[in-house]
């Protein structure tokens, strides 16, 4: 039941992706519309898939959280996509608004499709923990496209804070090894959810840390340089795990 209103409220909103990118191009009431009935559907589809996850029962927690951190993944990429739409309004078709809010619709429809592969693989206990992983991996890979673009981050924090979150990475690191010779599937599912917000955690602290008004910019470019070095080599022992 939850599967089927999931499957559908997440069709509707691809459908509000279609009118929010041809909106861009039209006028500024059909864009409001679209924003206005995209955020309606969001909400929704949080709201069938925050039941569909209490359904797994309390004895799956990890599970949970995967569908959760998918639903997430989705409201996040509609708000950034809301954001490239109002930058692209009204501007012209090789305009670089243009390219990135094609780049934000393509995510968007990434992540909803992420999210029913995830929906999907609950209902088969064999396949969770590679799904977990599967999007664990691409939710990553989405953070390292953020953390190298040239925005700048809206605050700093010190180095002390970043190195302190590359500790999140050395449990993560431990709990995959382990889940990586264990090959449970709760194991699995566990690591996926820690990877997530520990490599998230480190890219975020990483670059706020480099940009600290105390570091120059040769220390800034190997900062940022290491923590995308750090995170390709952590997806290397993900899609390992994922291998075994």
């Amino acid at each position: 039941c939850y599967r089927e209103n999931i499957l559908k409220t997440a069709k509707a909103l691809v459908e509000d992706t279609k009118l929010l990118v041809s909106g861009a191009a039209s006028s500024q009431d059909k864009l409001a519309q679209a924003a206005q009935s995209s955020a309606n559907t969001i909400t929704q589809l949080a709201e069938v898939v925050k039941l569909g996850a209490a359904s797994l029962g309390s004895d799956d927690p990890e599970t949970q959280v995967v569908l959760i951190n998918a639903i997430k993944d989705v409201a996040k990429a509609l708000s950034d996509l809301i954001g490239a739409t109002k930058g692209a309004a009204s501007k012209p078709a090789d305009d670089p608004s243009m390219y990135q809010l094609k780049g934000a619709a393509k995510v968007m429809v990434t992540n909803v499709t992420s999210l029913l592969k995830t929906v999907k693989a609950v209902e088969d206990e064999a396949t969770r923990g590679t799904r977990a992983l599967e999007a664990t991996i691409e939710y990553i890979k989405q953070e390292l496209t953020v953390f190298q673009s040239t925005e700048v981050p809206e605050k700093t924090s010190s180095p002390e804070e970043s190195i302190r979150m590359t500790k999140g990475i050395t449990m993560a690191t431990a709990k995959a090894v382990a889940a990586g010779n264990s090959c449970r599937q709760e194991d699995v599912i566990a690591t996926a959810n820690l990877s997530r917000k520990a490599v998230a955690d480190m890219l975020t602290a990483c670059k706020q840390a480099s940009y600290h008004p105390d570091v120059s910019e040769e220390v800034r470019e190997r900062a940022l340089r290491f923590g995308t070095e750090c995170t390709l080599g952590y997806l290397e022992l993900l899609e390992h795990v994922l291998l075994v």
